[in-house]
């Protein structure tokens, strides 16, 4: 759901708290700021972008644990799956990958691993062009995981789940008081999960321990840190026939039941502010992150008319008139080990002052980065071909030989300089405007891929500019501009015969509205967009690329979060999206640019029965979209229903949630390459979790 900021704070009329008194925070589903529009903790309402926060209670009420679970709750987002060079969580946001506008507590969190929500305070996810604010990327927005903060409180929470298909998980969260001004936070997890796919199951753990000195003084130290180990099964899904996901259960699974992902990341924090005055803050925040993979992963590459390596390849969304039966999968690796480090500094001055009748909040900084990549690509042949219909599941088959592969090596410094100036006009208006510098500096080396060695430098301006007016504290009403630049050594790799292009930019354009509605106790948000890129990248002949396309996606956002009454509580959200390549030299002029459905939607409601009985349900829609930008697979909508049971006591909690109750077959994550793949959802899951605080 996309959320509009309460007022609650300047509004004495709240309505009651659901359940016992213990449970009234963890039950609110309504944020009223976010720290993603502006670098600092904003209310939302003086965001001139659509926002939606996915905070600790939403995902609790939905027994959603992971990265991908949570985000769909954030209408607009679509999901990718592994492949490539690429490895761990792969969204697109409005149209636009966003697979590098990930960031950890405000940090570039480039690590390629699969994310989890155990020590997420709350999810923010900005919509729109902002590399005035993160630097390049951002096409679509910026996805910010917001880590639990230590306090001054002392707690301690365990959590164990227990579901069909052997899921098993388990959490502890403990905080405790140090001093008077110092804490320290811990949070953990260990789980082992099943699923309703053959073959699928992760084995993860983590742990995350914070400490806060300063506590409520001008200067505070932050230090934390996030360790996690995977070691799941990788999905690349089904193959297309007849120009659809292939028609076969959503149970088969296509691949070695040997293969797997095992994923190490450490990401270290620290950070210092002082509060020189009520009017000037100065921060400073450093961060060093090492993650590798060690992939050992299988998928189908082609459908076969016979059961040889060597067999006719269908092609072009796999048009036959012949049975699934008659056909059959040839296998490909993806093998590959992977190391990505990472080091960035922030340096950021707040100042508050006046210029006569205007009020400025003047936020001024200096980003330094570094940032390095290196991947050891593996072939094995003479894999098998399996059938399509009933594939053999084998784990190690005779004959398979492995050599290796082009070896990767890159690496990139940044440096930025931005200046945002928010200035109040009166109570009524509000203007935004903000600048930022960079220069981009990347290199890449290949063994065997071409090209060999390519370096790039790029600069790049960004700007920011916003109006709000706010006649009320219950309404505002914006319009906004904002740009984004794309490098074509920005992820650290390239398609060869781009490296020597200037930098993708695009372009939003937003004029919305934001709502605090029943005394701020429920907020409705709406909003048009329109975001394009007028330069991109399009391949003109087999040995050359040109800035000569065009994408654009037209558009409108809306949603509510928050208490309808003191009892029932909702959070909501849906995203029409047109969107269209009007403009490409490669054959894909007029196609709609893949993974981008037109309508999404997403509802969770609550409601409390008595003080300690809750339920609760709700859809998540999407409508048909398109494996890739050849628009020849193209994947049907669905709509997708779960459902939650809890009750509530002062130590504890007990819920249960029932994961897609009508067992729909859906596609969940989505694959362009070969022709184009599609991952299948889980079936029916039923989860009980048990909650108990000291």
């Amino acid at each position: 759901m996309q959320s509009s900021p309460s007022t609650k704070a300047a509004d004495t009329t709240t309505l009651p708290a659901i359940g016992v008194a213990a449970q009234a925070e963890q039950q609110d589903f309504q944020a009223e700021r976010s720290t993603v529009g502006a670098k600092t903790p904003t209310a939302l309402r003086d965001i001139p972008q659509t926002v939606t926060v996915i905070n600790k209670a939403v995902l609790q009420s939905q027994g959603a644990t992971s990265f991908q679970d949570a985000l769909r709750n954030a209408p607009g987002v679509t999901i990718g799956a592994a492949e490539g060079g690429q490895i761990g969580n792969n969204v697109n946001l409005r149209g636009f990958t966003a697979q590098n506008d990930i960031y950890l507590d405000g940090f570039r969190d480039r690590n390629q691993y699969y994310r989890d929500t155990f020590d997420l305070e709350q999810l923010e996810v900005l919509y729109g062009p902002s590399s005035m604010l993160f630097g390049r990327g951002s096409t679509g927005g910026v996805i910010n995981q917001v880590s639990k903060k230590a306090n001054l409180k002392d707690s301690a929470e365990v959590s164990a789940m227990i579901g069909t298909d052997e899921r098993y998980r388990t959490t502890v969260d403990v905080n405790h008081k140090l001093t008077d001004t110092a804490a320290i936070r811990v949070n953990a997890f260990g789980q082992s999960l099943g699923s309703t796919r053959d073959a699928m199951k992760n084995k993860d753990y983590g742990i995350a321990p914070q400490v806060r000195f300063g506590i409520g003084t001008p200067t505070e130290i932050t230090l934390s840190a996030l360790i996690q180990h995977n070691r799941d099964m990788p999905d690349y899904g089904v193959q297309a026939l007849n120009g659809h996901p292939a028609p076969v259960p959503k149970n088969t699974f296509y691949g070695l039941t040997t293969d797997r992902t095992v994923q190490d990341v450490q990401i270290f924090t620290a950070g210092i502010k002082h509060k020189f005055s009520d009017s000037l803050t100065l921060s400073n925040q450093t961060q060093f992150s090492h993650s590798s993979t060690d992939a050992r992963e299988t998928a189908p590459q082609a459908v076969l008319t016979g059961p040889l390596a060597t067999s006719p390849a269908l092609s072009k969304g796999n048009y036959t008139t012949l049975s699934p039966s008659q056909l059959f999968i040839k296998l490909q690796s993806h093998d590959r080990v992977i190391q990505n480090r990472s080091v960035y500094n922030d340096t950021m001055l707040e100042y508050k002052f006046d210029t006569g009748p205007l009020k400025h909040d003047l936020i001024a900084g200096f980003e330094l980065g570094h940032d390095s990549y290196s991947n050891q690509a593996y072939t094995r042949n003479n894999l098998p071909v399996v059938s399509m219909v009933n594939p053999a599941y084998l784990s190690s088959p005779a004959g398979v030989t492995t050599i290796t592969a082009n070896h990767a090596d890159s690496g990139s410094n940044e440096i930025g300089a931005y200046l945002n100036d928010t200035v109040s006009i009166g109570h009524d208006w509000k203007l935004i405007g903000g600048l930022r510098w960079d220069r981009f500096q990347a290199q890449i080396h290949n063994t065997v891929s071409l090209p060999g060695y390519a370096t790039q430098t790029n600069f790049f301006t960004s700007v920011r500019a916003g109006a709000i007016y706010q006649p009320t504290d219950w309404q505002s009403y914006y319009v906004s501009y904002g740009t984004s630049f794309n490098p074509s050594l920005e992820a650290l790799t390239v398609t060869n015969l781009t490296q020597n292009l200037a930098p993708e930019s695009t372009r939003s354009y937003e004029v919305g509205a934001k709502w605090d509605l029943l005394g701020g106790n429920i907020s409705v948000t709406s909003a048009f967009f329109r975001e394009e890129k007028t330069n991109a990248r399009t391949q003109v002949s087999p040995t050359e690329y040109e800035l000569d396309g065009n994408v654009r996606v037209d558009g409108f956002q809306a949603g509510v979060t928050g208490h309808l009454t003191d009892k029932w509580q909702v959070f909501g959200g849906y995203t029409y999206m047109d969107a269209i390549i009007l403009k490409a030299r490669d054959g894909n002029q007029g196609h709609v640019p893949a993974n981008t459905p037109r309508n999404t939607l997403t509802f969770w409601t609550t409601y409390a029965l008595t003080p300690h009985w809750e339920i609760g349900g709700g859809p998540i829609y999407m409508s048909p979209r398109y494996a890739s930008n050849t628009n020849y697979v193209r994947v049907p909508g669905y709509t997708r229903w779960d459902a939650t049971a809890a009750y509530h006591a002062k130590k504890f909690d007990v819920r249960l949630n029932l994961l897609n109750l009508t067992n729909k077959q859906y596609y969940d994550a989505l694959i362009p390459s070969d022709g184009g793949r599609s991952v299948p959802g889980i079936g029916r899951t039923l989860l009980a979790t048990f909650d108990y605080r000291f």
